[in-house]
């Protein structure tokens, strides 16, 4: 009988696409919407990613998020060592600064940041060219891949290929000399801006007077409490603000939901999604089943019991909703990875891939159950009297 169910599916060839192409069409919407927001949510806290070295964020109390930067005094610093459980602690300093290229002339913001000059805590771990190191050289930058590629890139002119920023290129930033001493690959920021990396005491020396103040202390347990524990210690002795690192995503996360319109925008654009698949494939399945009554009734008369009947129409349900889930969140991976080199966010773990499985597995079931009640309630005499 299962086999007889999928059959009358297959061979019913114009509501068997049409139900395919609307859960495809669905999958696809909710697949990409909601893996270009988690996409563009991991950027929002790039840097703490690339900061893995550090198991605390110290800040000031008004801080709402990481780019939400209220500097501390450069004394604050040994407050924070001071405290039991530290193992170490070191600055870190991120703002945005201007950088020039002398050919063109032509100004770009870039996510600037300052890392410890003695152990280079904060630094890039993943170097494409380059070392590290190589920051203790006089006017030592590292740009990331992104930026060096493409907005920190020299522009020939109309029409004709970008040359990229290579190791030894000089560059300005606020009218200061900086050498190009490494390529590094981090994560995109919020705004897809050009990530420099200097040491904390170039980064000082760079920036205007007002702004030569601490951004973040990066902490260390030394492993006798745990990192929430230590937090809360900081925090008492200090007056200051800490978080762990995934405290500190949170926190940064949690702004970005409640005070921009990036939820609510990706939100109508998946609600979208699902009420579209939803109705039209559900309008495709009932009049599915309603075309098959006569089949179904003839079943039951067969000896058929409702419970086969309706498992029959969960089963069609099933592999229509497999089939659908497939081709629609393997359509958008693909997408995905095709544009992995542009400016989209895309990110689709695992749990997500399940979740739109669940979904499309729901709205399949929901449709069903609207089609065995039309099943049920057939009047035999009524169905062979057509």
């Amino acid at each position: 009988m299962y086999r007889i169910a999928l059959k009358m599916l297959v061979e019913d060839k114009a509501k068997y696409i049409g139900m395919i192409l609307s859960l495809s069409f669905s999958a696809v919407i909710l697949t990409q919407q909601a893996a270009i927001f988690i996409g563009l949510m991991k950027r929002t806290y790039g840097n703490i990613t690339d900061t893995p070295q550090a198991d605390i964020w110290v800040m000031d109390p008004n801080v709402k998020y990481i780019d939400d930067i209220t500097p501390l005094r450069d004394t604050d610093l040994f407050r924070v060592r001071s405290v039991p459980g530290v193992e170490w602690a070191v600055p870190f300093f991120k703002g945005t600064i201007r950088a020039r290229q002398p050919e063109t002339g032509k100004f770009q913001t870039c996510v600037y940041i300052g890392v410890d000059s003695a152990t280079f805590i904060g630094a890039p771990h993943t170097m494409l060219e380059g070392r590290v190191e190589d920051l203790r050289q006089p006017d030592a930058i590292i740009v990331n891949v992104v930026g060096a590629q493409d907005k920190l890139a020299y522009d020939q002119g109309p029409g004709e290929p970008k040359i990229p920023l290579q190791v030894g290129d000089v560059i300005e930033l606020n009218y200061r000399r900086a050498k190009v001493v490494g390529i590094c690959d981090v994560i995109r920021s919020f705004q897809s801006n050009p990530v420099i990396y200097t040491t904390y005491t170039q980064a000082i020396a760079n920036t205007p007077f007002e702004e030569r103040l601490l951004s973040f202390i990066l902490v260390k347990s030394d492993g006798r409490m745990s990192a929430h524990g230590l937090c809360e210690k900081i925090t008492r002795e200090t007056g200051f603000s800490a978080y762990t690192k995934e405290e500190f995503k949170s926190k940064t996360i949690d702004y970005y939901m409640r005070y921009t319109g990036i939820p609510i925008n990706f939100g109508i654009a998946v609600l979208l999604g699902l009420l579209v698949g939803a109705a039209i494939a559900g309008q495709i399945f009932y009049n599915f089943t309603t075309d098959n009554l006569k089949y179904s009734a003839l079943f039951s008369i067969m000896g058929a019991s409702r419970g086969l009947l309706a498992r029959m129409t969960l089963l069609q349900a099933t592999w229509l909703g497999i089939i659908g889930w497939g081709i629609g969140s393997g359509a958008s991976a693909l997408l995905g990875y095709l544009a992995r080199n542009s400016e989209l966010s895309y990110n689709l773990p695992w749990w997500l891939f399940l979740g739109i499985g669940l979904t499309m597995m729901l709205i399949c079931y929901g449709a069903s159950l609207i089609s065995i009640r039309r099943i049920f309630n057939i009047e035999l005499a009524t169905i062979f009297k057509q």
